[in-house]
C-alpha cells in the first residue's frame, strides 16, 4: 500500500521517521510495540510541530504544554519526538545541560537495563517525560490533575498584563484508556469542572492486545464522552494532517469543556500483513515484515535508525524556534512580574524548585496531656490547616469525606475550586478514589503540593495511583481516616486488615501512623520536607489519649521512624512493647502496670517504619538492642512483618481475620486489644506466666 502524497514532503518525511524509529527500536530489543508509534506519528507530530507550546532547550518551563502518552505502551513514539525535537536533559536539581535527553544511543538502548529509554515511559529517569505512565487509564487520570494546577496557577498568580500560566495539557490515549475506570471517573470530574485547558486524543484503532476490540468493547465512547459534559469531535484519517490541525483548532477556541478527539487510526500503519491486527499491537514486526513496511513508506529497506536530512531542521525550525520564542517571551514577562510582584514571584520559584516557604511551620499546634485526648484525625485537621495557611501552594481534597476526613481548609481565603472559579484550595474530587490519586499525582508533577483524603480502606481502590506516585518519586501526600477496626459500628467492610502490610511493602512509600496528637504534628512536619517520597499518612476515627511529653519522650522521635517513648530505669529493659497508632497507648498501659509489679519493660512508638529502617545502626540497636530478645508488638491490623522487629522469640499482637460490626469497646474486647492482653503477653514472653 502506498502512503497519501498530500502532505509537503519533509512533514511525511519526519512522520515516517518517528515510525522507523519505533520500528527500529522494537525490533532490536526484540520487545515492545510497534503498533500504535505507527499508526499516531502523523497526530503526535502535527501536535508537537504546530501547537504544543514547548521549549526543548528548557524542557522545566513553567507554562509549558503538556504532553502526555496515557497509552505509555506506545512509548517509542515519545521517545522519538523527544529525540528529534532535541529535549536537552534537565538534571534532578533543575539545571539544564547542554546535551540532549534521549541521543540516539539511548534511542538504540530501547528497553535495555539502565537505558533512559524503559518499556514505558518513567519521569524520573527521561526529561521530556512529564509523567510516568503504561498502566492504562493512569496518564489521562495525571492528565486532569495538571489541567487543575493550570487553572489554578492562573487563578492564584496571574495578574492585568502579567498572564503567565495558561498551559494545555494533551494526552493520548487508546481504547484500554476508555475501559479502565480510573480514566473514566477522571473524565467525569474534568467535564464538571469544565476544563477547556484540556485535550484528550483518543486513538480508535479497533484493536485491543487480545484481538479485536469488539470482542470486549462496543459502547459509543462519544456519546459517553459528551454525556461527561465535553466537546467531542472526529478525525476519520489519521494520516491527514489537515483535518487533525483543525481539531487541535477546535479543542483551543472551546471554552468551558475538556475536549476528546476521536481519530481513526490503523494499528500498525503501513504493515502489509499485521496493520490493523493485534500481532501489530505488543511484538515486534519481524525482520521480513520490517522491509515490507520500509518499502511502503519508500525507506531504504536494510536502514536502521536513519534520520533522513532535514528532519532535524525541520523540527529545530518548527517546535524549537515556536518553544524558544514563547519561552523567552514568557522569562521576559516574568522578568518584569517579579519587580511588581516580588511575593509571588518567590513563591513561584520556590514551588518549581520543591523549595519550602519561609515560616511554613510557625503556626503548628502543641497539644497539652489530655488523658480523653483526640482522634488523630481530628489534630491531623488541625495541623494541616495550620501548615496550609502558610503554604500557599498546599492544595487538596478528599473523595466525598472531607468532613470525616477532617481536611477541609478553614482559614480565611481557602475557598473551593468549582467549576470557573479556579482559586480555592479546597478540591472535591466527589466519590472517585481511584481519579483522586491519579489527580493528586498529577498535581504534583505540576510542582503543586497536593493531598487526597479517604477512608483506609478505601486506600485498595486508589492503590495503583499510589504505586506510580512511588514510582516516579514525586511527594504526593495520601490522607487516610477510620484506620482500624476501631472505626466500630461501619463493620468489617469499613474496617482496613491488610492495607498497613500492603503499603509498607511499596518500596518508596511513606507510611505514617501517629499515636497521638503531638505525634500527628511531627508527622506532617516529616511529610512536608519530602521531595521524592509520597506519604501516607493514616489516622483514627477514635480519641486516643494525648501524652505527658514531660514524663515521656517528646514526639519529635517521630523524625526517626521510631524512638523511646518510655523507658526502664537506667535504660537497661527487660522486655520491649512497641506499637504504632492507637495501640501506642495499650503498650504505655501495660508498661505502668509492669512497672508496679517490678518489671522493666520498654515502649517503642513505630508510626513509620521506612523511616526507622533509614537511621544508621547504632540509632536501631539503640532502640532495639539485640540482648533484649523478650518482645512484644500491638497492632490492630496483619501481623505481617512484625517478625523484623519481634524476633523468633517475640509476640505479635494483631488482626488474623477481618473485623467485627459493634461499639468500639466491645470490638476492642472481641479482638483482644486491651491492656490485660499485652500484660499478659509480656508476661508470657519472659517466662513469668
Amino acid at each position: 500500500m502506498s502512503q497519501p502524497k498530500t502532505q509537503p514532503d519533509l512533514d511525511l518525511l519526519s512522520i515516517n521517521t518517528i515510525r522507523t524509529l519505533a520500528i527500529d527500536a522494537v525490533q532490536q530489543a526484540n520487545s515492545g510495540h510497534p503498533g500504535a508509534p505507527m499508526g499516531l506519528a502523523p497526530v503526535a507530530y502535527e501536535l508537537w510541530q504546530r501547537y504544543l507550546r514547548y521549549d526543548p532547550a528548557g524542557p522545566q518551563w513553567p507554562n509549558r504544554d503538556r504532553f502526555v502518552l496515557s497509552n505509555g505502551h506506545a512509548s517509542m513514539l515519545l521517545y522519538a519526538l523527544i529525540h528529534l525535537s532535541g529535549v536537552r536533559e534537565v538534571t534532578p536539581d533543575g539545571k539544564v545541560l547542554d546535551k540532549l535527553s534521549l541521543p540516539m544511543e539511548e534511542i538504540k538502548r530501547f528497553r535495555q537495563l539502565d537505558s533512559k529509554t524503559p518499556g514505558h515511559p518513567e519521569s524520573h529517569i527521561t526529561t521530556g517525560v512529564e509523567t510516568t505512565t503504561g498502566p492504562l487509564g493512569q496518564g489521562c487520570g495525571n492528565s486532569v490533575g495538571m489541567a487543575i494546577a493550570s487553572k489554578w496557577l492562573a487563578a492564584t498568580y496571574n495578574r492585568p498584563g502579567f498572564e503567565l500560566f495558561d498551559f494545555n495539557v494533551y494526552t493520548m490515549c487508546g481504547d484500554g484508556d476508555m475501559m479502565e475506570g480510573v480514566a473514566c471517573e477522571a473524565a467525569s470530574l474534568a467535564g464538571h469542572l469544565k476544563l477547556d485547558n484540556l485535550c484528550w486524543i483518543y486513538d480508535h484503532n479497533h484493536v485491543t492486545l487480545d484481538g479485536p476490540a469488539d470482542w470486549s468493547f462496543s459502547e459509543d465512547v462519544m456519546t459517553r464522552f459528551v454525556g461527561y459534559g465535553w466537546n467531542v469531535w472526529r478525525v476519520a484519517d489519521a494520516t491527514d494532517l489537515d483535518m487533525i490541525g483543525r481539531a487541535y483548532d477546535v479543542f483551543l477556541k472551546t471554552k468551558h469543556q475538556p475536549t476528546l478527539i476521536v481519530v481513526d487510526s490503523h494499528i500498525g500503519y503501513g504493515s502489509p500483513n499485521k496493520q490493523d491486527t493485534s500481532d501489530a499491537h505488543g511484538e515486534p514486526l519481524g525482520e521480513a515484515e520490517v522491509k515490507l513496511v520500509k518499502r511502503n513508506y519508500g525507506w531504504p529497506e536494510d536502514a536502521k535508525f536513519l534520520v533522513p536530512d532535514g528532519v532535524y531542521d525541520r523540527f529545530k525550525n518548527g517546535i524549537g524556534k515556536r518553544g524558544a520564542e514563547a519561552h523567552a517571551a514568557w522569562n521576559t514577562k516574568f522578568d518584569g512580574y517579579k519587580k511588581q510582584f516580588p511575593d509571588l514571584a518567590d513563591q513561584l520559584e520556590r514551588m518549581q524548585s520543591l523549595r519550602l516557604p519561609d515560616g511554613w511551620d510557625k503556626d503548628l499546634p502543641s497539644f497539652p496531656p489530655d488523658a480523653k485526648g483526640m482522634a488523630t484525625r481530628d489534630s491531623s485537621g488541625k495541623a494541616l490547616n495550620a501548615i496550609a495557611k502558610n503554604f500557599p501552594w498546599l492544595i487538596g481534597g478528599s473523595a466525598d469525606l472531607a468532613h470525616s476526613n477532617k481536611t477541609n481548609l478553614t482559614f480565611e481565603g481557602a475557598g473551593d475550586f468549582f467549576a470557573g472559579e479556579y482559586k480555592g484550595r479546597n478540591l472535591h474530587f466527589g466519590v472517585r478514589e481511584h481519579g483522586m490519586g491519579a489527580i493528586v499525582n498529577g498535581m504534583n508533577v505540576s510542582r503543586l503540593r497536593a493531598f487526597g483524603a479517604t477512608f483506609f480502606n478505601f486506600s485498595d481502590y486508589m492503590r495503583a495511583s499510589m504505586r506510580l506516585a512511588a514510582l516516579m518519586e514525586t511527594p504526593s501526600i495520601f490522607i487516610f481516616t477510620h484506620d482500624s477496626i476501631g472505626l466500630g459500628e461501619d463493620g468489617p467492610t469499613h474496617q482496613p486488615i491488610e492495607q498497613l502490610a500492603g503499603l509498607r511493602a511499596m518500596p518508596n512509600m511513606i507510611v505514617l501512623r501517629p499515636a497521638d496528637a503531638n505525634e500527628v504534628v511531627e508527622a506532617y512536619r516529616v511529610t512536608m520536607q519530602f521531595k521524592h517520597y509520597p506519604v501516607a499518612l493514616v489516622l483514627t476515627r477514635q480519641a486516643l489519649p494525648t501524652f505527658d511529653r514531660s514524663k515521656y519522650a517528646p514526639a519529635s522521635g517521630v523524625a526517626k521512624g521510631a524512638y523511646v517513648l518510655a523507658d526502664a530505669a537506667g535504660g537497661k529493659p527487660d522486655i520491649i512493647l512497641m506499637a504504632s497508632g492507637s495501640e501506642v497507648r495499650l503498650c504505655v498501659e501495660a508498661y505502668e502496670q509492669l512497672k508496679g509489679e517490678g518489671i522493666n519493660a520498654r515502649v517503642v512508638s513505630m508510626p513509620s517504619w521506612e523511616i526507622f529502617e533509614r537511621q544508621d545502626d547504632a540509632y536501631k540497636q539503640s532502640v532495639f538492642p539485640a540482648n533484649v530478645t523478650a518482645r512484644v508488638s500491638v497492632e490492630m491490623a496483619a501481623t505481617f512483618g512484625w517478625e523484623r522487629y519481634v524476633g523468633l522469640k517475640g509476640k505479635i499482637l494483631g488482626m488474623h481475620s477481618f473485623g467485627a460490626s459493634a461499639p468500639l469497646k466491645d470490638v476492642l474486647k472481641r479482638f483482644g486489644f486491651v491492656t490485660e492482653n499485652v500484660v499478659a503477653a509480656a508476661k508470657e514472653v519472659l517466662g513469668k506466666k
